[in-house]
């Protein structure tokens, strides 16, 4: 069977948990990711999603998980920063992980390039690599589909400017993208609960991502002491 599909196939109808903790987090570790890796796989996640090379191969001697891998680089004069050029897209293949993500909205990139710029290059040098289009409305989704991604998450959703005012998760994008587009729809971005998932997968998305609720403590932390303040 082919890798990809191999791949795709062990997240179809599955959770998918999200390890990440950014420079300025008590967590920031790859040891601890590792080990939180480790307890999402005893918790019956199907995969991880990771960011920095650093992380990724820790969480590869935790577990045997399909990973999509990630770089938050922040680049001067631009909003993109989920593996926002070729460079971390190289980092990430040497690296080997099982599936690339990657911001596709319509926000120019560092270099002062579309997606639709880069997305060609990258695909013709990386034939083989799954790529996941990180998209925030479902016209970028489209032109992810038209581009050439494997799949498409709906992780940016709420995160930019012309999407900010939108709640999460936001359901209504999830279903849109389920009955119209023909490659897999991945969830995630402000999924809290048990129940919102269960309706997400309710609505035919293929796989979903999990991770502050999950993996967060410090973000977990805050919630609930606001709720009393």
């Amino acid at each position: 069977m082919d890798t990809n599909k191999t791949i795709l196939e062990m997240i179809k109808g599955k959770l998918v948990v999200s390890c990440q903790a950014l420079p300025e987090e008590p967590l920031h570790s790859p040891f601890i990711m590792g080990r939180m890796s480790y307890a999402a796989y005893l918790g019956g996640a199907s995969g991880i999603r990771a960011n920095s090379v650093a992380d990724i191969h820790e969480i590869k001697k935790s577990v045997d998980l399909p990973i999509i891998g990630i770089i938050k680089q922040v680049y001067d004069g631009s909003d993109v920063f989920i593996t926002p050029t070729m460079k971390e897209v190289d980092a990430l293949c040497q690296e080997g992980v099982d599936m690339i993500a990657m911001d596709a909205t319509d926000r120019i990139r560092p270099d002062g390039s579309t997606i639709s710029d880069v997305f060609p290059q990258i695909k013709k040098k990386y034939k083989n690599q799954l790529f996941m289009a990180d998209c925030s409305t479902y016209e970028e989704a489209v032109t992810a589909v038209e581009l050439g991604f494997d799949c498409v998450g709906t992780t940016l959703c709420g995160y930019t400017e012309a999407t900010k005012d939108k709640s999460l998760p936001n359901f209504e994008l999830a279903e849109k993208l389920v009955t119209t587009l023909s490659i897999p729809i991945i969830a995630e971005g402000g999924i809290s609960t048990p129940e919102e998932l269960k309706r997400l997968f309710d609505l035919g998305i293929y796989s979903a991502v999990v991770g502050s609720i999950i993996t967060r403590p410090m973000e977990i932390t805050k919630r609930f002491v606001k709720a009393i303040q």
